[in-house]
């Protein structure tokens, strides 16, 4: 098969109802497109008809692929589809396309100018943020300051699901975390985390060039986020990448 231009990572649990939605959507931005690209679902060990959806649409779309894992939260889930993706650009975003998919664009012309990351973010001028609740907006500003002073003091928007790397890039940086590597153990119900800071701290330790851009974004009110749970286990992901670092543990590039 022909080498996509850009792979499109979507972790997904327990999306049987949002996800036929934001596939089509994804179908009908690729046709639009002239290059080639592909979709890569990564099913985190639903229990609903995440998977069956999937498969359900296989045939008639032959650049969709489905994985499926145990469940072991999104950020493992992501790290296999980057990590399986074989496009010369590799994209992950959310299964409810909360920064929608057109907004690749904006992190493609500064890919394609030189930069090996683009992450979307939503802060900044430019950046739209539509139905967020006041307390989601300083839960986290409030985290954003801790990253900066604990592990990455280079971003303002370390969270967005919206992120974009060269191919050899990300298979570089997904095969160093630590975090949530190939032994993370499996989990009960959704599990955010703090993956995105320790891909960040790697990128910038290993020298990459990554670019912020603005990006619109909605908030979900089916959003799997719990604010106090979620917040302290980022909270204790930003510490331990810190942590990691002092023991050396980011030294070796092996």
């Amino acid at each position: 098969m022909e080498r996509p231009y850009l792979s499109i990572v979507i972790p997904a649990y327990n999306e049987e109802r949002r996800l036929p939605r934001t596939l089509e959507r994804v179908f009908a931005y690729m046709q639009a497109k002239p290059y080639t690209i592909e979709v890569v679902v990564v099913d985190d060990g639903s229990t609903d008809k995440t998977a069956s959806v999937v498969e359900g649409m296989l045939s008639t779309h032959p650049n969709l692929r489905l994985i499926r894992n145990d469940h072991r939260g999104k950020a493992y889930t992501v790290r296999t589809g980057v990590l399986a993706a074989r496009g010369y650009y590799v994209l992950f975003c959310d299964a409810d396309l909360a920064t929608p998919i057109e907004e690749w664009d904006k992190l493609a012309s500064h890919l394609e100018a030189g930069y090996d990351i683009a992450i979307g973010s939503r802060e900044g001028a430019g950046a739209i943020r539509y139905g967020e609740p006041w307390y989601r907006h300083l839960m986290g500003r409030v985290f954003n300051l801790i990253v900066r002073i604990v592990a990455v003091g280079h971003f303002q928007d370390t969270q967005c699901g919206f992120k974009a790397f060269r191919y050899e890039v990300a298979q570089d940086l997904f095969r160093q975390v630590r975090l949530y590597a190939d032994d993370a153990p499996r989990v009960k119900g959704a599990a955010v985390t703090g993956f995105d800071v320790e891909l960040l701290f790697l990128a910038l330790k290993r020298g990459y060039r990554v670019k912020e851009v603005p990006v619109e974004w909605h908030y979900g009110t089916e959003t799997k986020v719990h604010p106090l749970r979620d917040s302290l286990r980022n909270l204790r992901d930003a510490l331990m990448v810190r942590w990691n670092d002092l023991r050396g543990v980011y030294d070796s590039r092996g």
